[in-house]
């Protein structure tokens, strides 16, 4: 059957459907924090290399923004809610594969495919939102309530991993994900609608690969000179990565059923909604890495002090993200957005001026409380601007860009981090250090805690001292350059989305009257 969309109001079941999408959201985000946490006793147990322990770390992200892509253009032909049931139940089974490995390597492989998995969760939920809230002022409510979740994962992933890692085995940690996608199996088929095109084509294998070969590369080209500086191999991947991206659009735009229709970007509000989010999870996710380094290494809190210390964040984060969708009914989105980017700039502000961590928790609850019109609204933005038939490409395609904009906040801005670390805390490295110590020291605060262990009282805490004082300085950087740069973006952002009304204004979306899809009870 083919239907037009309407902007008919969403009932009970959808909103009851909305929470059954939340979970995963919340998840993936937890997921993200309670691996860090478990890194030290993971290799403990199954004795990782330094370079085991990256892979286990890094394999995970890698095969997730590779296959977001991919997935969200699957779900658009095969189903999407059928998708993202597949891609629960195989994101709980590499959970249960991941809790019990007994090597590195199988640990590796579960976290691959768990990557894999993941990349089919955030796209058929955004796309799904897309379909169940037709109304673009209850969209924006329901992504508000989506970005909510994910950032309450944020500030909670410290808490129950801590907590977990206490009382119980480093798997632990993985098998929270497993009655979380019980659940979702469970109530997704009652609560949550099919949705798909019925005149897509195939996949085309050519252009999975060349979006796999595209993708990864860059994101590990970007992480790889994050942390380790410029080095040749890096510097190949993302020659490669471009080269492959090249041949990928044309590609595109030569075949009748692309995997990604690049006419999404013909719109300027898609494209400008999209830039926009992009380079804001790029400044604000690097801040967000070094404050949350800054709360352990620094002011020596413990994980879960440290997630107390985020909490304030999350609730901010909620706040915003809820309110934002009501007061579009008002205001025009690009002047809610700017005025979100202009708070954020106020909390880069607070971080670069004041010391000690409720100074820095302070200023990043002030940053998420800009953010969440900036990608509550963004996001809706960008879904209402896609056709209905497309609305998994173009999530698909918004999870992509955030994921490159924050490996490559995590490389340049990561990368000034360390430079200003590198130039404050030289001077304080003392001669008596063997080579590889005090280039450690040198080089991370990590570093400089692990060397300081080797040397008498006093020589260890004015390097400790040192070190601490070179890494804040490096977030002051960090946060100056960040508030700058999103002094530069406001306007433009205001000035491209000025066009688009106040949601109470709103006509349906242009997309949303576009009768190529199939709605499937």
């Amino acid at each position: 059957m083919t239907t037009t969309i309407s902007s008919q109001r969403a009932t009970g079941r959808e909103w009851a459907g909305l929470a059954v999408l939340a979970l995963p959201t919340l998840l993936l985000s937890v997921d993200i924090f309670v691996l860090l946490l478990a890194l030290p006793k993971i290799d403990a147990d199954l004795r990782a290399s330094s370079t085991q322990q990256l892979w286990i770390s890094d394999s995970y992200g890698f095969l997730l923004a590779g296959f977001l892509v991919t997935m969200g253009t699957l779900g658009d032909r095969i189903g999407r809610r059928k998708l993202l049931l597949i891609g629960a139940a195989a994101f709980g089974a590499a959970s249960v594969l991941a809790a019990y490995a007994t090597s590195p390597a199988m640990l590796i492989g579960a976290r691959a495919l768990l990557g894999v998995a993941g990349a089919t969760l955030s796209p058929s939920t955004l796309a799904l939102i897309s379909t169940m809230f037709a109304s673009p002022r209850q969209r924006a409510v329901a992504i508000g309530v989506w970005m909510a979740c994910f950032m309450s994962g944020a500030a909670i992933g410290p808490l129950v991993g801590g907590l977990l890692l206490v009382h119980f085995w480093w798997g632990s940690v993985f098998l929270l994900a497993v009655p979380v996608m019980a659940l979702l199996l469970l109530i997704g088929p009652v609560l949550l609608p099919e949705y798909r095109n019925p005149d897509a084509g195939r996949l085309d294998p050519g252009s999975v690969a060349l979006s796999l070969a595209a993708v990864i590369p860059a994101v590990y080209g970007l992480t790889s000179l994050a942390s380790g500086g410029w080095r040749p191999l890096p510097v190949v991947a993302l020659a490669i990565s471009a080269a492959a991206g090249a041949v990928f659009v044309q590609r595109q735009r030569r075949l009748a059923e692309p995997l990604l229709d690049l006419r999404l970007l013909a719109s300027r509000t898609f494209t400008v909604a999209m830039g926009g989010m992009t380079l804001n999870t790029m400044l604000t996710g690097a801040v967000m890495l070094l404050v949350t380094q800054y709360l352990q290494l620094v002011d020596q809190l413990s994980p879960v002090r440290a997630g107390l210390c985020m909490l304030p964040a999350a609730a901010s984060m909620t706040v915003s993200s809820l309110s934002a969708p009501r007061l579009a009914r008002l205001i025009r989105p690009a002047f809610l957005i700017a005025a979100g980017l202009v708070i954020a700039i106020s909390g880069l502000l607070v971080i670069a001026v004041g010391p000690g961590a409720t100074s820095v928790a302070a200023g990043w609850a002030v940053i998420t409380l800009g953010s969440g019109p900036v990608v509550t609204l963004s996001v809706s933005l960008i879904l209402g601007a896609a056709p209905p038939a497309r609305a998994g490409a173009a999530a698909a395609l918004n999870e992509t860009g955030s994921q490159l904009g924050f490996a490559l906040g995590i490389a340049i801005l990561g990368s000034v981090a360390a430079a200003v670390y590198r130039n404050h805390v030289a001077p304080a490295v003392p001669s008596a250090l063997p080579g590889a110590a005090a280039a450690g020291a040198r080089g991370t605060l990590a570093g400089a805690l692990a060397a300081a262990r080797s040397l008498p009282h006093p020589a260890a805490a004015a390097l400790l001292e040192s070190a601490r004082d070179a890494y804040t300085a490096g977030l002051h950087g960090v946060a100056v350059i960040s508030a700058v740069l999103l002094a530069v973006i406001a306007p433009g952002v205001l000035l491209m989305l000025r066009h688009v009304p106040p949601y109470r204004q709103a006509t349906p979306d242009a997309a949303a009257e576009i009768p190529a899809t199939s709605l499937v009870p």
